[in-house]
């Protein structure tokens, strides 16, 4: 097994990044951000991202809340009812998002449409 520089697991671009740098966790979140009310059901993002399947759905949801960027409220119902929201923490990542998304589109051709070629 290879050592592990310390200086690896300091570094906040490691660590904080890769615990929602995946395409999903910055899907869900632009998604539950740009809701009409900030809030979205399991059911509700599963339309908006058809090509994610429930299993990486789940799984990225547990992961966002775990690391703090999700709300998950339950509602004592029948059936129960599940809403996710950003955190605080959520929130205040939002205007970085926002902003690789605008580079994203502004950038589309350079990176995208030289692969499809």
């Amino acid at each position: 097994m290879t050592d592990i520089k310390v200086e690896y697991l300091a570094c906040p671009i490691r660590q904080v990044v890769s615990r929602f740098g995946d395409k999903w966790s910055l899907l869900v979140l632009y998604a539950i951000n740009e809701s009409e009310n900030g809030v979205m059901r399991f059911n509700e993002l599963r339309r908006h991202m058809s090509d994610c399947s429930q299993k990486m759905l789940s799984q990225t949801l547990k992961n966002l809340e775990r690391n703090n960027l999700l709300h998950r409220e339950v509602y004592p119902e029948v059936p129960p009812r599940v809403e996710y929201s950003l955190t605080e923490t959520g929130k205040s990542l939002m205007p970085s998002i926002a902003s690789l998304v605008e580079w994203a589109k502004r950038h589309f051709d350079d990176v995208v449409a030289k692969q499809i070629l």
